[in-house]
């Protein structure tokens, strides 16, 4: 099942090392940009947005304009899916990086609230608006530049090339604003941690140039060809094609929803008064988490092509559900060692969902509708998971207790293992041959 692209094998080889590279670069800086406006939401927002406002509702305040972006994520998935399907991957990938690198670029010069008033804010919103949408458009169209450039029969492997785009973009982030807390001292509500904003602009030139090296994918190069691509293909991809959508969606619960958890909303749960760490250690602390990802997302999406996708998928749903009253134990022994340590650790069960989770929700489409029926199911589940999850949190912190959060996880691991179960396993099947999925171009 290696598709040919018609270039010489050595030529051939060396696409597929580009546009691994590209998607892992270009996602990369994609989610460098993303995470900082978590990591600023948890620890300066409140006070440089929202300055009048208690702590409590500050922070909530903070976190809201954070799910706002996971809201414009679908949006983007649905517009960028529309051209990822229509002219390509790659095209759409360069709008998408330009798109995200501006937006935050912006958000590195916006006025705060004391400045400029109420529209400081609103423009914050705005601009995060832009970015969810950029995010959208991009997480499908890089899965796919990787996989459908890559050997079949390596699919999980392929597609987890771009997935430590995620952990990677969490260190450039944090790392960023672990450096410029430390440099800043008591400025960084001030300038600090709007350098890290500006300094996109810098990577999103890196990543434009890695990404216009790179060819259109074999498999949809031939779609074009032959002239079968669809004129709408989001509203096909919803007619032929509801219950992969929503069931990518909700087989992300037991993923997305506990990584926020353990990359924005632990800042601010480990920085609290009860265990009164620092921000500098917290900053670290994820750092180091997102390290464990580098190795662990691709060795699962390895494992995930020997034993297959649901299987892989279903046993860290299982984990979620195991480790999730110990998990806020743990954090609460206000021990460095033993939290410094839990957060590392909890990536694995992240990295077991992750590994394989491209391939899977990839594959459950054809060629022709992949872009967009892969974006639309990875990004709704950022409405009903990923973007609420810090604001649920804090809501179930101040009024239940952290037991509250830990029996939340668990609901969402049942959600995403009934999901993973109840999706067609096509990890073996051609993903060239139309087929496959019951579609005739005849």
């Amino acid at each position: 099942m290696t598709q040919s692209s018609g270039l010489p094998a050595t030529e051939h080889q060396s696409q597929v090392r580009k546009a691994a590279t590209a998607s892992v670069v270009g996602t990369a800086i994609e989610w460098y940009d993303f995470f900082l406006y978590g990591t600023a939401a948890a620890t300066v927002f409140a006070d440089v947005f929202f300055p009048k406002s208690t702590p409590y509702a500050g922070t909530l305040s903070a976190f809201a304009t954070y799910a706002v972006g996971f809201v414009a994520r679908p949006v983007g998935a649905a517009i960028f899916g529309h051209w990822g399907d229509r002219i390509g991957r790659k095209a759409t990938l360069i709008i998408t990086l330009v798109m995200m690198g501006v937006s935050s670029a912006l958000i590195g010069v916006l006025p705060g609230t004391n400045s400029i008033g109420v529209i400081a804010p609103v423009l914050l919103v705005v601009l995060r608006i832009l970015q969810g949408i950029a995010v959208g458009g991009e997480w499908s169209g890089s899965v796919l530049l990787s996989m459908e450039w890559g050997n079949q029969r390596r699919r999980g492997l392929m597609a987890s090339w771009p997935q430590i785009g995620v952990p990677i973009g969490l260190i450039l982030g944090t790392g960023a604003m672990s450096l410029f807390a430390a440099a800043a001292g008591p400025a960084f509500k001030d300038w600090g941690w709007r350098v890290p904003f500006l300094l996109s602009l810098v990577l999103v030139a890196v990543g434009l140039w890695v990404r216009l090296r790179v060819l259109e994918t074999p498999i949809f190069a031939q779609l074009l060809e032959k002239r079968q691509v669809a004129k709408l293909p989001v509203v096909e991809v919803l007619k032929r094609h509801p219950k992969e959508v929503i069931l990518s969606a909700l087989l992300r619960v037991s993923e997305q929803m506990p990584f926020y958890l353990y990359t924005t909303f632990v800042i601010t749960y480990i920085t609290a008064e009860q265990i009164g760490m620092s921000k500098t250690f917290a900053f670290a602390a994820v750092t180091c988490a997102a390290a464990v990802e580098l190795v662990a997302i691709p060795y699962f999406g390895h494992l995930s092509d020997r034993v297959g996708r649901r299987r892989v998928y279903a046993l860290g749903a299982i984990v979620l559900a195991v480790i999730a009253f110990p998990y806020y134990a743990l954090l609460n022994t206000a021990n460095a060692t033993v939290i410094l340590l839990t957060v590392m650790i909890v990536q694995l069960q992240h990295s077991m969902e992750y590994g394989p989770q491209a391939s899977l929700i990839a594959e459950s489409f054809p060629t022709g509708l992949r872009y967009g029926g892969a974006g639309l199911g990875y990004q709704l589940a950022s409405i009903i998971a990923g973007g609420p999850a810090p604001l649920i949190a804090t809501w179930l912190l101040h009024d239940y207790g952290w037991q509250a959060i830990s029996i939340f996880m668990i609901i969402g691991a049942v959600i995403g293992l009934a999901a993973t179960l109840a999706l067609p396993n096509r990890s073996k099947i051609d993903i060239s041959d139309d087929r496959a999925y019951g579609v005739s171009h005849a």
